[in-house]
């Protein structure tokens, strides 16, 4: 999917939401778990109730792959089933890789050829040449972490070598980076108070947002800094939404979670 796709989308449905698909287990209605595929089937009804409100669904691959075979084949049973059915959804593989050289441009192959992802989470720890393999990929986006939202972002993204804040020194030179274009950012919802100077550094590149909701981040205040012209964000909601109900109606509870957040998205947007 195109960055002019994605916007399209966004402007047809007045939304631009993101899910987060982090099954657990313990934490999915019970009578699920008579399934053959409880993973896939809380993921489908899901899908279902909420496809038409949100433009991107975020699976974070921890929570497959915790469960081995199985998890790996749910979540592949899950981004076949979307692909075929919404292929207008994008769609994130948040496995947040970052190796160098042969090893990147195969855990692309994984996400872009195998499973059809449409952009998947790297770390930029380790510099260009981690980087590069995934953007070689043409038509996929690689989402770089750039300014997270947890606690221990304080312990090396905000500190300040040379004069000037690690996280800031990542965006300028990613920017360098071939097919740079390909580039979205991972900015936590909770450091909304430093969009304005991301925003200077990358004004027109998006951003997956997460941290509203659950994380106590706050929507508006993203957007008042974080928006461009063309959107430019994908707020993300993964607890807030997936886990509104743990009854038989989880999935309209879901929905009405989604809805609640859509339609403060489509105010925004008008």
């Amino acid at each position: 999917m195109t960055t002019s796709q994605l916007v399209q989308e966004i402007k047809r449905k007045k939304s631009f939401l993101c899910i987060g698909l982090d099954v657990d287990l313990n934490k999915i209605p019970e009578h699920l778990l008579n399934e053959e595929d409880p993973i896939f089937a809380f993921n489908k009804a899901i899908i279902d109730a909420t496809h038409h409100m949100c433009v991107a669904y975020k699976p974070n691959t921890a929570f497959y792959e915790a469960y081995g075979l199985k998890g790996w084949k749910a979540l592949e049973k899950t981004i076949n089933y979307l692909n075929n059915r919404h292929p207008e959804i994008f769609t994130i593989a948040d496995a947040k890789r970052g190796d160098i050289g042969n090893t990147s441009t195969m855990y692309a192959k994984a996400f872009f050829e195998d499973l059809a992802f449409d952009s998947v989470t790297v770390a930029p720890y380790m510099g260009k040449d981690s980087i590069e393999p995934f953007l070689a990929f043409e038509n996929k986006h690689t989402i770089l972490l750039a300014l997270t939202s947890n606690q221990g972002a304080f312990d090396f993204q905000t500190k300040t070598v040379e004069g000037k804040e690690l996280y800031k020194q990542v965006l300028e030179t990613s920017k360098t980076w071939e097919n740079s274009e390909n580039l979205m950012y991972v900015v936590g919802a909770t450091k909304a108070e430093y969009l304005g100077d991301i925003r200077k550094i990358i004004p027109d590149s998006f951003l997956l947002v997460p941290g509203v909701g659950a994380q106590g981040g706050n929507l508006q205040d993203v957007c008042k800094y974080g928006m461009t012209d063309s959107i430019g964000l994908l707020i993300n909601s993964s607890r807030g939404i997936i886990y509104a109900s743990k009854g038989t109606d989880f999935a309209s509870a879901a929905a009405g979670k989604a809805e609640e957040l859509q339609k403060e998205m489509a105010q925004i947007l008008s």
